[in-house]
């Protein structure tokens, strides 16, 4: 798509900020998320203290979910609330739809990160969340992101778009 096409204009046109409302990882398989009020990314590692730090050229070494999505989540479950520790995913942000980074760079705090695929929901939402958990997640999971830029992330730090291409991050 070339630059005078206005769907390629739409496509670039994201001024909103988001905003980390949460950060977890988890240190191992099957174990419970740790709820951090910030946590250091490392290029082609992930976050610090995560099970899939040291996993170089993963394209999976941030999730993150959409805050505004839990609500969401929870009334297909009937439930009053989700809290995020549950969905195995690293980040909310809320105030910026994560599917508008797609093919992007974002900032989030001092990091620099880069979309790299949906994060669909898998068969452990069944147990985590109950019966109808995996269909309650479906179009919900968010996105995976790869770190470009290592630095500090913390409870509260915007998430913005990136004019910056995957190279100039570096």
């Amino acid at each position: 798509m070339t630059e005078s096409k206005p769907l390629y204009n739409l496509l670039q046109t994201l001024p909103q900020v988001g905003r980390v409302e949460w950060i977890g990882i988890r240190p191992s398989r099957g174990e419970t998320m740790i709820t951090l009020d910030s946590v250091l990314l490392t290029v082609g590692k992930g976050l610090d203290g995560d099970r899939f730090n040291g996993s170089a050229g993963n394209p999976r070494q941030v999730t993150l979910i959409q805050y505004e999505h839990l609500q969401v989540i929870a009334a297909c479950l009937g439930v009053e609330s989700v809290s995020p520790s549950l969905l195995r995913r690293n980040i909310a942000v809320s105030g910026i739809n994560l599917l508008a980074l797609k093919d992007k760079v974002f900032r989030i705090g001092e990091a620099m990160l880069e979309f790299s695929g949906l994060c669909h929901p898998c068969s452990k939402m069944e147990r985590q969340l109950g019966a109808g958990g995996y269909n309650a997640m479906r179009g919900h999971g968010g996105i995976t992101a790869r770190i470009c830029k290592a630095g500090l992330i913390r409870v509260h730090d915007r998430v913005s778009y990136s004019r910056a291409k995957p190279t100039e991050a570096k």
